[in-house]
């Protein structure tokens, strides 16, 4: 199943050099991964901002009530343990406090 994961934007780091792609650090649920910006360069999301994330990709912005909501139907579906397995295969920094989805 493909699962859309909502995430907090932490923070944002550019690349360097030309043609490199922007990317942030979101934190899933207590677990911090960086993700890949590229595919949001008309709406460019900040810190702060709440985000789509399928495969290391933010997809899309959406307010804190749709990623609430995302969570929530994520829960009830049964799909919490694979959208953390998800989230976990991305590479990067994890937060030591993980909760569950």
């Amino acid at each position: 199943m493909c699962l859309a994961i909502p995430g907090k934007i932490i923070e944002i780091s550019s690349g360097a050099g030309a043609g490199s792609q922007d990317s942030a650090l979101v934190d899933v649920v207590g677990v911090r991964r960086r993700v890949d910006l590229g595919l949001l360069q008309e709406d460019r999301p900040g810190p702060g901002d709440w985000v789509l994330i399928h495969v290391g990709f933010a997809m899309s912005k959406i307010s804190e009530q749709d990623a609430l909501d995302q969570m929530n139907t994520l829960r009830m579906l049964g799909e919490s343990e694979a959208a953390m397995q998800e989230v976990q295969g991305y590479g990067g920094e994890e937060v030591e406090d993980q909760k569950p989805i």
